[in-house]
């Protein structure tokens, strides 16, 4: 039988779906080399997707503003021409070089394990997971009746919907889903909230023509029904009483944790807990394995989603000359490269 690891499963494996492991595919792409990106959560976008998604953002070129769930949108439309292959919710947890020396073998949580020429780690601030409701029992209700993200917003119409948090992702979730919802209740522990004002404003509005309900105040308990499912949950109030709301979902965004501690087990030079990179090259101190976006440093490093864009740009130009030793690799340009507009499926003008 032939050895799955024989071939390569990609030229570059890219751990990170966020806004810059999308743009690095697309960068790569343009030097003809194909991308395989892991993510251990389900979707791409990363905390974009994860923690504002409609918050928007102001400082990408070209785009006055733009909220993040489209960035990533846009971003999907245009690497879609290199056709790259999307590993979610499939989390690296160990790095090895293949014993060919050419390569390396990536292991994911589950054990499956894929060959890829080079590495372009662009995970953020680590692989993120939701923190959860801090309630006994409650976890028997997750995927079904208790949700840490919005996979398909569809699941959610005509429920009785409870929101859990007071930042971005709560409220921007607050409003998305505000009108395909039988009931709406925002169930926050302060009155202050860490949302984008304007967001807030939206929400209270629609509190006081009725439309959406509010509690100040936190989870304490659920309720199940004969056949065991949710059936409601206990809130204790800022005025210490507390009352049953009946619900059929709900939905916490109380933030995402992040876990570098794979970071750690790889090897790599690290500083201050990222890893630490060239910048000419953005390659780590393991060779083939590069580092984009915010998990890396360099002296004068900025954590803007632009500057992730630029290292993606020149990490790409780098791997293109180890993927093709003795052959120079020519700056071209996408207005007028005909080997660049046949790669993005455009004709010449």
């Amino acid at each position: 039988m032939k050895d799955p690891l024989s071939v390569f499963t990609a030229d570059v494996g890219i751990i990170g779906a966020g806004p810059c492991g999308l743009f690095q595919v697309f960068e790569l792409g343009l030097h003809g080399l194909s991308a395989i990106v892991f993510d251990a959560q389900p979707t791409t976008g990363g905390q974009c997707r994860e923690l504002y998604p409609n918050k928007p953002i102001y400082d990408i070129p070209g785009l006055p503003h733009v909220s993040a769930s489209q960035l990533i949108v846009n971003l999907e439309e245009q690497i879609a021409p290199f056709h790259p292959q999307l590993a979610l919710g499939e989390e690296v947890i160990a790095i090895a070089r293949r014993n060919s020396g050419e390569g390396f073998e990536l292991t994911t949580r589950d054990g499956v394990v894929y060959a890829v020429r080079f590495i372009v780690i662009a995970s953020g601030g680590g692989a993120m997971t939701p923190v959860h409701i801090k309630v006994p029992g409650i976890e028997q209700f997750e995927g079904h009746s208790v949700f840490y993200q919005v996979g398909d917003p569809t699941r959610h119409h005509h429920r009785k919907v409870a929101i859990l948090g007071g930042g971005d992702a709560a409220l921007d979730w607050a409003m998305a889903l505000q009108p395909s919802v039988e009931e709406l209740i925002l169930i926050h522990r302060s009155g202050r909230f860490r949302a984008a004002q304007d967001t807030v404003r939206q929400y209270t509005a629609l509190v006081d023509q009725g439309k959406a309900q509010m509690i100040q105040g936190q989870l304490t308990g659920y309720e199940q029904s004969e056949s065991g499912d949710l059936d409601g949950i206990r809130v204790q109030g800022a005025d210490g009483i507390v009352r049953r709301v009946a619900v059929d979902h709900v939905l916490a965004f109380f933030g995402m944790s992040p876990d570098i501690l794979s970071l750690l087990d790889w090897g790599l030079e690290m500083e201050r807990f990222q890893v630490k990179v060239r910048t000419d090259t953005f390659e780590t101190s393991t060779d083939g394995i590069y580092a984009i976006g915010d998990c890396n440093h360099y002296p004068g490093k900025q954590k803007l989603i632009l500057s992730g864009f630029h290292e993606a740009a020149l990490a790409a130009f780098a791997i293109s000359e180890r993927a093709r030793p003795g052959h120079r690799v020519r700056l071209e340009y996408t207005t007028t490269s005909p080997t660049l507009l046949k790669r993005l499926g455009v004709q010449a003008a």
